[in-house]
């Protein structure tokens, strides 16, 4: 597909922007869909709700409540809630258009508005509170300038692609400067204000940037550096830092426990513990890696934040052909003839089968999406479509093996972080369909947790302004589907 029509979708979006800016501050205009998609708005059926294992995540005494504290919901980045969801009756999808910047984490704090950073290739990072019902823009704070130019930049997740809140529904977030920033909430979520600034430069050189960072259940704070892969402990109460190199890219977020941090590279899993403040590798294991950097991928890497799993389990996906999906058994010691390594899984096919996704994980199941294909939303490329493929593996009761329980070929999700709901028992995703040439539909789809099948899908938009680009779906309080897109924010709810 030519980019004359994404263009033309962007200079249409940009007069929706200004009226928006004229309108009243309680009803954000929709994302302009000039050219909506010929295929059927809705297909499927409403679901009868059937419950899925709860995840068992702990609470993390330095974050939000769970699952609104980050975009991968929780402590353990399982990427479930024990919320309900959409369940397929009469769907209302939704939009607001903002200032165009990709919204990719949306976190919920205690009133329920919607907490967000937002990187931009042509704007400024900015952090932003909205309104969940009108999907204004409340309030908004400037981070720091937009992400450098270049082929890869759509995917440059630094400087607040991942950012916490905290248990005082305050946002930490990292800039593109090598701080990390505290902003709160004033005036009932109509104003943000810097409260905090922690300036990691002594710690991060030249274009080193941090990906991520999160607190442990101590409180301090752990962040990692894309280039040269650096792990770092911030002491917020000294400002202290202590950092440990690895030399290898860590394009991830991470996940935490109660006593230890689990990390991956691009070329290991890690299990990390702070001793005298400082980070201390328990053990690391080597991955399978063909080598490939596979369309969609970050890197030539594992493109999985860790996702913790009851029982004593850490699950990835590692960067063989075809991919596997692997779990690994966390104790920092083991008995004599067990293997850190559980299983590996093959999923998808070979020559087609990657994810930039962190694996959805609730009791044994663990839940994986292929996004193997995308391309830059913005170049020549754009409108490519991605090889279909979810499915999910689960660890035996017994703990010394997985099998692959079923493979859907009947979906294809792009880019987008799946959530599932335990209270529904469906799992959420955003899909790019085939379509008549020249459409570009992307499509909210629902899929059986348990069966794998599709339960429904629900026409969201169409064209560049609709594609999230590595955005996660979040489920708000009120049941709500919800996820940042280029134009905006989009939502998804049962309607009456």
């Amino acid at each position: 597909m030519s980019r004359s029509r994404p263009l033309r979708r962007t200079l249409v979006l940009g007069g929706a922007l200004a009226l928006a800016a004229a309108a009243p501050a309680s009803a954000a205009l929709p994302i302009a869909d000039p050219a909506p998609s010929t295929l059927p708005p809705s297909t499927g059926a409403p679901f009868a709700a059937t419950a899925f294992p709860k995840t068992a995540a702990p609470k993390n005494p330095h974050m939000a409540a769970s699952p609104f504290s980050n975009l991968h919901n929780d402590t353990w980045m399982t990427d479930a809630y024990n919320i309900g969801g959409p369940l397929g009756a009469n769907l209302q999808a939704t939009s607001g258009a903002a200032p165009a910047a990709l919204c990719g984490s949306l976190t919920f704090d205690s009133a329920g508005r919607i907490v967000t950073v937002c990187p931009s290739i042509a704007q400024p990072i900015t952090a932003r509170v909205i309104d969940p019902q009108t999907l204004d823009v409340k309030a908004s704070y400037v981070l720091g300038g937009p992400n450098p130019a270049g082929p890869t930049a759509f995917q440059n997740f630094t400087g607040g692609g991942y950012f916490f809140l905290d248990q005082q529904d305050r946002i930490w977030s990292a800039t593109k400067a090598s701080h990390l920033i505290v902003l709160a909430q004033r005036n009932d979520g109509t104003k943000l204000v810097k409260v905090a600034d922690y300036d990691l430069t002594g710690a991060l050189k030249g274009d080193e940037r941090v990906t991520s960072a999160l607190p442990d259940f101590a409180g301090r704070i752990w962040f990692v550096s894309k280039k040269s892969g650096k792990v770092g402990i911030l002491d917020p109460k000294t400002k202290k830092i202590s950092v440990l190199r690895t030399g290898e890219e860590i394009e991830n977020s991470f996940a935490v426990d109660r006593d230890a941090v689990y990390i991956v590279s691009d070329k290991k899993m890690y299990r990390f513990s702070a001793r005298g403040g400082r980070p201390h590798v328990d053990w690391s294991v080597t991955y399978k890696n063909s080598g490939i950097h596979k369309p969609s991928q970050v890197d030539a890497g594992s493109g999985t934040t860790p996702t913790i799993m009851s029982g004593g389990y850490v699950a990835i996906t590692d960067n063989a052909d075809p991919m596997n999906v692997v779990v690994y058994r966390t104790a920092k010691a083991l008995k004599k003839g067990v293997k850190r390594t559980v299983c590996e899984v093959p999923v998808f096919g070979k020559g087609a089968s990657a994810t930039e996704n962190s694996l959805i994980g609730s009791g044994r199941a663990l839940f994986v999406e292929n996004n193997y294909g995308y391309q830059d939303p913005f170049g020549a490329n754009s409108g490519a479509l991605t090889t279909a493929g979810f499915a999910r593996v689960d660890v035996a009761a017994n703990g010394k093996s997985c099998k692959k329980v079923w493979t859907s070929t009947d979906v294809q999700a792009p880019t987008v972080v799946p959530k599932l709901s335990t209270k529904s028992g469906l799992i959420y995703t955003y899909e790019r369909l085939p379509a008549p040439a020249g459409e570009q539909p992307y499509f909210w789809t629902a899929i059986d947790a348990r069966t794998g099948k599709t339960a429904w899908k629900r026409y969201a938009g169409s064209g560049l302004s609709f594609n999230n680009n590595y955005a996660g779906i979040a489920l708000g309080p009120d049941g709500s589907a919800y996820l940042g897109v280029i134009g905006g924010i989009a939502r998804l709810r049962d309607g009456s």
